[in-house]
């Protein structure tokens, strides 16, 4: 704003003195605009010009009648429907028109609600980066589940979503808390829908079983409405800022281990949103008397499925091969697996055990199967080649296993290999076998760089003792910079 004094000097410099508007702005120290508006109109109102006819003109009604129907339905659309009607006119035309016209998007209004004790759990996934696993990499999730009333978390780290994934998380979340909630609040993934089509809902039958266990109801919020279950939503964002970030996991029993101290230590003594003068924990108190009793004991939550064995008494389960006895070869087992173990049957007669492998393109075999192939194969057997290698690194059959694997010639990579042992040594060569297997590799060419990288000595300094008698014992520095000079 500025005051009288200084518009009535704009006006006379303009009327009096003739200055043009740009000095004036300049030598005041005002905006231009504000010049304009001091000095007003020079004249009367410049004539509308009468609007011209335009070539969309007869269209608008429709365009208007459709936008109401379809109020996001894009010009080019439009645009393709009146030139079907005779429309000449250009594209622009009608986007310009279709700017002005379109209406609005109503925004939705939300009501906050509390849900009463025990009665809703609100689940979800978060994508929290990759892990290294032996033979390549694999994504990092974290399945989250939050208490709607009193915001309690339990979270865990896994590596697949599939829907024994989600089986085994529920079961121990529920486990964790002591019971379950009247209601599981989930998003719309395949994991747990088949099918949708309106409030019409095909769940997967394996979730339906445990549900059905549990006495819980499954319910979906709607599509594309991630507010209906905001709590999920809010506690994963908030194990993102408050626990990922800037945090290395190194295995996903090291992450869970970190992960469950820090719901426990931490999230559950956080202040409850609504009563801010109490903590998660006092509230979940409240809230653990009103959740469902668990059936005891607790529904398998295990995958079980056939499985066929191929002609070397392997079977193949999540790109990784388990051995078997070879008497079960070119037959078909019952598979059932956790995400620590994975067991083969033959009816009710366990026939295998392995630790689950989490790696990719892996072959876990024991070392009674593979004897067992050895006995009925003669020619199979070992030769001194191979027995000394074993001799020396007790690993090198796990390199041999993954060149079968791969098809390689085993008299050349053996004979190859022989030639790194005589060439390094027995001690360097166990080391790099490690170092390749621990990396997920199976490259010979690999293991000749890892064994020249372990052969390398290292720089030391060794002292060095120099009686009185010897000349020039202590060296004085000087300055270099003389030799630059002629």
């Amino acid at each position: 704003m500025i005051d009288r004094d200084q518009a009535a000097e704009i006006r006379r410099l303009f009327f009096a003195e003739h200055w043009k508007k740009g000095t004036i702005a300049s030598h005041l120290g005002v905006h231009a605009d504000v010049v304009e508006r001091v000095i007003g109109p020079l004249g009367p109102e410049p004539k509308a010009r009468p609007e011209r006819p335009r070539l969309l003109d007869p269209y608008v009604g429709f365009i208007d009648e459709v936008l109401e129907r379809y109020p996001k339905l894009v010009s080019t659309r439009i645009y393709d429907m009146i030139v079907e009607r005779g429309y000449a006119g250009s594209l622009r035309t009608l986007t310009r028109h279709v700017a002005e016209v379109r209406p609005a998007p109503k925004s939705e209004v939300f009501l906050r609600t509390e849900r009463l004790p025990g009665e809703q759990s609100q689940i979800d996934w978060g994508h929290v980066g990759k892990l290294r696993v032996p033979g390549g990499e694999r994504a990092l999730w974290v399945f989250v589940i939050v208490l709607a009333f009193s915001r309690a978390i339990w979270a865990e780290l896994v590596f697949d979503l599939t829907v024994h994934s989600v089986r085994r998380s529920l079961a121990r979340a529920a486990a964790h808390f002591g019971g379950a909630t009247r209601q599981w609040l989930f998003d719309n993934p395949k994991t747990i829908v088949l099918e949708r089509q309106g409030d019409l809902i095909r769940y997967q039958p394996d979730l339906l079983s445990l549900t059905a266990t549990l006495h819980v109801q499954p319910r979906l919020c709607g599509v594309r409405k991630p507010n209906q279950k905001g709590g999920v939503e809010r506690a994963i964002r908030y194990l993102k800022d408050r626990f990922f970030a800037a945090r290395l996991i190194h295995s996903i029993e090291h992450g869970n281990e970190e992960l469950l101290r820090f719901l426990d230590e931490i999230a559950m003594k956080r202040p409850h949103p609504v009563e801010r003068e109490r903590t998660v924990a006092d509230i979940f108190e409240d809230e653990r008397r009103h959740l469902l009793t668990l059936p005891d004991p607790m529904p398998s939550v295990d995958l079980v499925t056939p499985v066929a064995v191929d002609k070397t008494a392997t079977v193949r389960f999540d790109t990784n091969r388990y051995s078997v006895p070879p008497a079960h070869a070119r037959t078909t087992l019952t598979l059932v697996a956790s995400d620590t173990e994975v067991r083969l049957l033959d009816g009710g007669e366990v026939v295998a055990v392995h630790a689950r492998n989490w790696g990719r393109r892996q072959l876990v075999e024991t070392p009674e199967h593979r004897a067992e192939i050895l006995a009925t194969k003669p020619g199979a057997r070992p030769g001194k080649g191979r027995e000394r290698l074993l001799a020396v690194a007790p690993r090198i059959d796990e390199l041999i296993a993954l060149w079968l694997h791969e098809g390689r010639n085993m008299g050349s990579m053996i004979g190859r290999t022989l030639k790194l042992l005589d060439l390094y040594g027995e001690r360097v060569l166990a080391q790099a076998v490690d170092a390749l297997l621990e990396r997920g590799s199976h490259d010979l060419g690999a293991l000749a760089v890892l064994c020249d990288q372990a052969r390398r000595p290292q720089c030391v300094a060794l002292p060095l003792e120099l009686g009185d008698h010897v000349p020039d014992r202590d060296v004085v520095p000087h300055d270099l910079g003389v030799y630059d000079h002629d």
